[in-house]
């Protein structure tokens, strides 16, 4: 496919034409700062809510839950944040990079992961609006599942500014919104009998798991960053950039999953819709349905963006076979495939989802932490931001089909993960000694992203640096 098409700033149409191309520096726009709203609102859902329930029905008190989000959400968002600057640097969408460490077809492994992410989470997010709408208009699902996912579909058609807007905008509203329920979860709402806080505290495997999943969750994270700091210029301030990122995505995680975790805590065998409805209403009766309606809407918009990514990824996976021509038709044949996907698998989810969501949370730790450990070393130590843009939308071009080191890195770090797996279907040997705490994420850091390093020390970064200076001539006509 071609890296660059015509599209310029003064003609831009208002539908994206842009998919999986680069960039050119003619092109971009956009504020630093517009990256803390837009992670903050694409976190702040009613699903990121749900992890936090996971530490008090374990038995964990509030106090430890809420320190175990902080901690984890802290954790994820750290390597999830650091993939924000790849964007301007390179100006292209995140998982395209990966060739360059993987391999134009090697890459197909975290390309195949990362589908099953977007898509998992359009899924639940999908049920979850479905609940929360149909208290003002109770059709069934067979009418909200495929008008919610073609909703999501239009927007992420129009594209990414779109998806800028509508984000940056929501975070005022969510912001007042959820500060009320807070202040009410927190000081108002009773103790239900028998709820988690009436016999909780502290509990080791507990703590452990409440951490992976609120590192997992934003982790998860990584696999979009670059798809919306992609437009930026490129001599965006690397830490405004970084830190704009962290702020946002870590500061509403940590706020929803304490919520979560402070409503688990008083609310017996707590529910997301009905502990919303619950507390809002202390402030006054239908105020409940206000908040679950706007929580709602904003699970429509992050829809859009999962299905962006989704899109970006699935076009990526084919290009890496088939060179693909960037175009709108494309975008909208791969969005409505997508939306066929989700509807689908939202049809067979159980009802009672919260057990499936928290697998699926903990399977995406699994498969991304090796990715994001390798993609991050390669960016930040051995290539140092600098690579060859066309030379990534060649097939057999200098990245080549099966990048043996990356591969390599991804596949030992995710076996060496297996013993420390601890999940509802398996939990292996060293899990089940630590008494099911799962501390798989760190041996899959270290092991993907040290050995990655080692590995690609002997890469002939010089010969890359000529073929990087050919592509920027070709792309913007000149070699800097």
């Amino acid at each position: 496919m071609s890296a660059t098409s015509s599209t310029t700033p003064s003609t831009a149409p208002v539908i994206e034409r842009r998919s999986i191309d680069y960039v050119p520096r003619s092109e971009r726009h956009g504020k630093v700062w517009h990256q803390g709203p837009f992670w903050f609102t694409g976190n702040f859902v009613i699903l990121t809510m749900l992890v936090g329930f996971t530490g008090p029905s374990m038995g964990l008190s509030v106090g430890w839950a809420v320190l175990a989000v902080a901690l984890g959400a802290g954790f994820g968002t750290f390597f999830m944040a650091f993939h924000a600057n790849q964007g301007p640097r390179m100006g292209l969408p995140q998982m395209i990079q990966s060739r360059a460490q993987f391999g134009s077809r090697g890459v197909i492994v975290p390309f195949a992961a990362t589908v099953f992410v977007y898509i998992g989470f359009i899924v639940f997010d999908t049920i979850i609006a479905t609940e929360g709408l149909q208290l003002v208009l109770p059709a069934s699902k067979w009418f909200w599942y495929p008008a919610l996912v073609a909703i999501s579909i239009v927007i992420a058609v129009v594209g990414h500014d779109l998806l800028h807007f509508v984000q940056r905008w929501l975070t005022y509203i969510l912001i007042a919104v959820f500060g009320i329920v807070t202040v009410l979860a927190i000081f108002v709402l009773p103790v239900e009998a028998g709820a988690p806080a009436t016999s909780a505290g502290w509990d080791l495997t507990a703590f452990f798991v409440q951490f992976s999943l609120a590192a997992g969750y934003n982790i998860s994270y990584a696999v979009y960053v670059s798809d919306y700091s992609r437009y930026l210029p490129e001599d965006a301030p690397a830490g405004k950039l970084i830190g704009w990122t962290y702020l946002g995505a870590a500061g509403s995680a940590i706020w929803l999953m304490s919520l979560g975790a402070v409503l688990g805590s008083k609310i017996a065998g707590a529910d997301g819709i009905p502990a919303l409805l619950t507390t809002g209403n202390l402030l006054f009766p239908g105020f409940g349905t206000v908040v679950v309606v706007v929580g709602s809407i904003a699970l429509v918009t992050i829809m859009g963006v999962n299905a962006y990514g989704a899109m970006l990824t699935g076009i990526s996976t084919v290009d890496g076979f088939k060179s693909v021509r960037p175009s709108i038709r494309i975008r909208v044949i791969g969005l409505t495939v997508v939306g066929l996907i989700t509807i689908a698998i939202a049809v067979a989810i159980p009802t009672d989802y919260l057990d499936s969501f928290n697998s699926f949370v903990i399977m995406m730790l699994y498969f991304l932490v090796p990715w994001t450990a390798v993609n991050l070393v390669d960016f930040y130590f051995i290539r140092h931001g600098r690579y060859a843009i066309t030379e990534i939308f060649s097939i057999d071009g200098l990245y080549g089909r099966w990048a043996w080191r990356g591969v390599v890195a991804y596949l030992v770090g995710f076996v060496a993960m297996g013993p420390f797996f601890s999940t509802s279907f398996f939990t292996g040997p060293v899990a089940a000694a630590l008494g099911g705490a799962d501390i798989a994420f760190a041996v899959g850091l270290v092991v993907s992203g040290g050995l990655y390093y080692l590995l690609a020390r002997n890469l002939d970064v010089e010969a890359e640096e000529r073929k990087r200076r050919e592509s920027q001539l070709a792309l913007e006509g000149t070699a800097d």
